[in-house]
């Protein structure tokens, strides 16, 4: 039987799925190994001890299912879990394994989209009050002036699968008119919430014609292409029968039942009870 080094992917529910999606697409070969904590989730109003422990638990879990990567598909992980993983955890746990999120990827290219170095940041609640993406885009970007707003009623629509609905344009509309109210020269908007590409067509609907949405997902696939590229002694690590498997904390029905949704075809998951590790 081949060797299953597989690259994990975690979030604390669905939108990461929409994240695996690009990677899968741009990276068909490898294995993949998703994790959804459902059970805990949201994990956007939680303290950042919180979420760094829920999240370094389910690193660990990664970990000992013989991955050798894991990305944090998770806006609120990454900003308030990643980098004390990064640099207090991984130097005990183990010195050659990594664990990337989906911040900086977003952050390093987002000034090459604007031209009038005025960007927009549409996110949770949690991921707009950590200041993350501001932070992040200024260490790349000092020229570039960044709004924010959270858009607390949008998650909650995509997973109760709302987001179709003209109810939903409401709020598109509300925190669209919000954020480009606080600058007229916006011409670039991130959307920073891995629900969020089920909104597009509506959020294009509800933004001038010629503004620049950026699907968070699709730059992280391709962030994760270079970085493969770029680190050969990650990338040999990593196990390629093209073969993919689910997870969830809770019900995986209705795991199964929404992740298409975000993934694009059917899920089968398996249920992890992380009580009992």
């Amino acid at each position: 039987m081949p060797s299953q080094n597989p690259i994990g992917v975690f979030d604390s529910g669905f939108g990461g799925l929409t994240v695996l999606k690009e990677i899968v697409k741009n990276l068909p070969s490898y294995d993949y190994i998703y994790l959804g904590d459902n059970a805990r989730a949201p994990y956007g109003n939680r303290s950042f001890e919180t979420v760094y422990r829920y999240t370094l638990e389910c690193v660990k879990w990664f970990f000992s299912k013989g991955c050798h990567l894991v990305i944090l598909a998770c806006n609120t992980a990454s900003a308030k879990a990643l980098r004390t993983i990064q640099q207090n955890d991984l130097p005990k746990i183990d010195k050659e394994k990594r664990v990337l999120g989906v911040i900086r990827p977003t952050t390093e290219v987002i000034g090459s989209f604007s031209e009038s170095r005025h960007v927009g940041i549409l996110g949770t609640t949690g991921t707009i009050n950590s200041n993350s993406y501001v932070l992040e885009i200024q260490k790349f970007y000092p020229d570039l002036k960044v709004y924010q707003q959270a858009c607390p009623m949008w998650v909650p629509l995509v997973e109760n699968n709302e987001y179709d609905n003209h109810g939903t344009d409401f709020f598109i509309k509300k925190y669209i008119q919000q954020l480009l109210g606080q600058d007229e020269a916006i011409d670039t908007i991130l959307l920073a919430c891995t629900h969020y590409p089920l909104l597009m067509d509506k959020i294009k609907e509800y933004s001038p014609a010629d503004m620049r949405i950026l699907s968070q997902a699709e730059i992280v696939a391709e962030s994760l292409k270079d970085y493969m590229r770029r680190h050969p002694e990650i990338e040999n690590r990593c196990s390629k029968n093209s073969s993919r498997e689910f997870y969830t904390t809770d019900s995986t029905e209705d795991f199964d039942n929404h992740a298409s949704t975000f993934f694009g075809e059917s899920v089968r998951s398996k249920h992890l009870d992380l009580d009992q590790r």
